[in-house]
């Protein structure tokens, strides 16, 4: 597909389901099972949900898995507020094991509670929990996988099956009560949390982290950075001293280095879907650690770094890794406006395309944040969660570009009983295929949703 931006404007309101795309929409499936059965355009509107929690295509169903201020069946307290990133790892008998963020401040109601041998930082009340489904997804067991970090956002699993949970933000011991430096990965073992432990993964750097993709060829780690403040995050990958060693090869250390694309400050001014930058450069990390200045804001010499505003969702896909920038807004420092934009890296040709670019919102107020948490759906499609004003959607994408509605959380405002619906975050899918798992970041609810989802 190709379109002109006027056009991708024009159209975002005769899609329906609010986000515009245009792009070669086959790039992001390429080299996987989903691109053998794409081209569906959806599964009907979206049916009203008496309960008032999701609204899903007929056909379809939700189970409430778990909720905050519910008690963790392991007895180690409440169920922590903000779900946010997630994944899904498959187990014997059919079982699922689901690794669970939880993006905390230091001012959360509801924090992680600490475990000996799973909390980095007592002061912290971020982390994540695991939960065990058996093969009909009914909750076996509920348990803290790691603790005492903060504001575990995002993050990515890896090829040898544990989850790495990202820390977004740089704050440093002494700094809102925390009593040790934070902005690191953690590795989380979703069945065996003790056999990771607490252990911050340094040599990936200290910064505001998103999410993370790893090259299952050679183990390269890339890593997206959400920084708040102008100039915005970087694109990074790591080169590990043990690539694809296991759990803990990690803790081996590497190499950081962030993306360089010459002659291009900001990926904010590229605008046209299908433009392409050969010979992308990688510059070491001076200070992985930030022991004085934020990564981002270090010398990288002649040629400067490239910078990008809300870096979010990133993922492997057939032998290019793919991240996203939600969007970009002239008035907070970038330097040119958009509503969201997906990237291509090639590392075997050095190259980086602009794939994909999301229209406006139309159903907010303000142009809204569109993608943020995305996967690959087994059955075809991608899902995007919508992050952004006014109601909140799991999109679903087809090959062509078609645009429709999965999931739609309630609107309701202001009472106890029923208050505001926060975002979607977390959307994986279980090992078979038949189940997609979904966050709603507030109140912190975890879904499974069942359906013809390969109909």
């Amino acid at each position: 597909m190709s379109a002109t931006r006027r056009q991708v404007l024009a159209t975002a309101s005769a899609l329906g389901a609010g986000i515009a795309f245009t792009g070669a929409l086959s790039e992001l499936f390429a080299g996987t099972a989903a691109a053998q059965n794409l081209g569906h355009t959806g599964y009907g509107p979206l049916v009203p949900d008496p309960d008032g929690l999701i609204d899903l295509p007929k056909g379809f169903r939700y189970t409430v898995l778990s909720r905050e201020g519910d008690q963790l069946r392991s007895g180690e307290g409440p169920v922590p507020s903000h779900h946010d990133g997630m994944a899904a790892f498959g187990g014997r008998g059919g079982r699922t094991h689901l690794v669970r963020n939880h993006e905390n401040r230091a001012t959360a109601q509801i924090p992680v509670p600490t475990v000996d041998g799973l909390t980095y930082d007592p002061a912290g009340k971020g982390g994540c929990t695991a939960l065990t489904l058996d093969a009909h997804h009914r909750v076996l067991s509920e348990r803290v996988a790691v603790a005492g970090t903060a504001v575990n956002c995002a993050g990515g699993h890896t090829p040898w099956g544990t989850w790495l949970t990202c820390e977004e933000t740089e704050d440093r011991a002494g700094t809102n009560g925390y009593v040790k430096d934070h902005g690191f990965v953690f590795e989380v073992h979703p069945t065996d949390p003790h056999r990771t432990g607490a252990v911050p993964l340094t040599a990936l750097g200290r910064f505001q982290h998103e999410a993370i993709a790893i090259d299952p060829r050679n183990g390269t780690v890339y890593e997206t950075e959400d920084a708040f403040l102008e100039p915005f995050g970087l694109f990074y990958r790591f080169l590990p001293a043990k690539p694809l060693g296991g759990v803990g090869s990690l803790r081996a250390g590497g190499r950081l280095q962030a993306m360089r694309v010459p002659g291009v400050p900001d990926l904010s001014t590229v605008q046209e879907t299908g433009t392409r930058f050969d010979g992308i450069e990688w510059v070491d990390v001076p200070d992985p650690l930030a022991a004085a200045t934020p990564t981002r804001l270090q010398d990288y010499g002649p040629g400067g770094i490239t910078h990008a505003q809300k870096l979010e969702g990133c993922y492997w896909g057939g032998s290019c890794v793919y991240f996203v920038s939600s969007f970009a807004r002239s008035a907070e420092g970038s330097a040119a406006d958009h509503y969201g934009q997906i990237w291509r890296y090639d590392p075997g040709h050095r190259r980086l395309t602009l794939v994909v670019v999301f229209g406006p919102d139309t159903d907010v107020q303000l142009p809204g944040e569109s993608p943020d948490n995305i996967c690959l759906a087994p059955g075809g499609g991608l899902m995007v969660c919508e992050d952004g004003n006014g109601a909140q959607h799991v999109f679903g994408v087809t090959r062509k570009g078609e645009v429709y509605a999965v999931a739609r959380g309630r609107q309701n405002i202001g009472t106890p009983e029923r208050p505001e619906w926060g975002e979607f975050a977390g959307v994986t899918f279980s090992p078979d295929g038949g189940t997609m798992f979904v966050n709603c970041y507030t109140p912190g609810t975890t879904f499974a949703v069942t359906g013809p989802w390969r109909g």
